[in-house]
């Protein structure tokens, strides 16, 4: 237990793929259809570390939070929708909250975009970090047994690790089972593993505000989803339930939950106006997908021309 008129300082690290993971999952497939908070987590982190020394949590500080992840060039960025917007979007709200971000460009391996040495970085920042900083808690947000061994040579620092882990499972529109687990090895070296799983759905059954509060707001998910870039293109194949729609450099998928109207109305060829989005693996997919009624188009062009107009003139 700390002194209860010291300082103690938390240092976050996030592994980015598994919290884009994480977060997606909760955004499109758990019930509650929003997405994690980073601010949010830091504060249930606070009043979690303060609850179990026994302090007041304005002695229990975030002081270091930092953010890894590969990430695709701006060029090839560019190339695939609002990923360009998206990036910087996610950059906004990271700093937003004081996270440092560190990306590594993602590598040609057999022809797929992967990550490599993202772990490696994560745990020499984190370790350095401990040192220079005098971290007292530092927590880790990733499921990998790539970590056991900063885990193991912060424990000996006399640093306390808190791992915040995840289980889920869920089918995808391809009918394949995703399973999400964290590395075993891994929670049993950390000091403190936090079963975020069990945590959230306990804190949404008892209107935890403090669990609430680890993920945003439906107003700002809503405004963020204003916010995207309206496509066009036309339909390229449809199935029982799903479709695809023409766009480079890969075509989009889409489900027929997110087709505005009646999917069993739509053909091949027919004109769709959509935005692009990602599925809880991170793939580009089409959502808000509505057939374009050419009679109306014209219209509809005059009508977004004139609300800028009244906009430039306050109206």
């Amino acid at each position: 237990m700390q002194s209860p008129t010291r300082l103690t300082k938390i240092g976050v690290f996030y592994d980015g793929n598994f919290l884009l993971h994480t977060s997606n999952y909760y955004n499109y497939i758990h019930p509650q259809k929003r997405r994690l908070s980073i601010g949010g987590i830091h504060r249930f982190l606070c009043k979690k570390v303060a609850a179990l020394d026994g302090v007041s949590e304005s002695l229990c500080r975030v002081t270091e939070a930092h953010y890894f992840r590969g990430r695709l060039n701006a060029s090839e960025a560019a190339q695939r929708g609002n990923q360009l917007y998206n990036d910087r979007v996610f950059d906004d709200i990271l700093m937003s909250e004081g996270v440092q971000t560190h990306y590594l460009p993602l590598r040609n391996l057999f022809g797929r975009k992967e990550e490599r040495g993202v772990d490696v970085w994560l745990s020499l920042e984190a370790f350095e970090l401990s040192i220079m900083r005098g971290l007292d808690v530092v927590v880790l947000v990733a499921s990998d047994t790539d970590y056991v061994p900063l885990v193991r040579k912060l424990v000996c620092r006399g640093v306390r690790v808190f791992l915040m882990s995840w289980e889920f499972e869920y089918t995808n529109e391809d009918g394949n089972k995703i399973v999400t687990r964290t590395s075993h090895e891994l929670t049993n070296v950390a000091t403190v593993t936090l079963p975020m799983h069990d945590i959230i759905e306990a804190g949404f059954e008892s209107s935890d505000c403090v669990i609430n509060d680890m993920f945003v707001s439906d107003s700002k998910n809503n405004a963020f989803s204003s916010q995207q870039k309206k496509e066009r293109s036309d339909i390229l194949s449809l199935k029982n339930g799903y479709g695809f729609i023409r766009y480079p450099n890969n075509n989009l998928f889409f489900h027929y939950q997110n087709v505005i109207g009646d999917f069993t109305e739509l053909k091949v060829g027919d004109t769709v106006e959509f935005v692009i989005d990602k599925n809880a693996e991170g793939q580009d997919i089409a959502k808000s997908v509505r057939k374009v009624d050419d009679s109306l188009d014209e219209f509809d062009n005059w009508d977004s021309e004139s609300d800028s107009i009244l906009k430039d003139m306050d109206i």
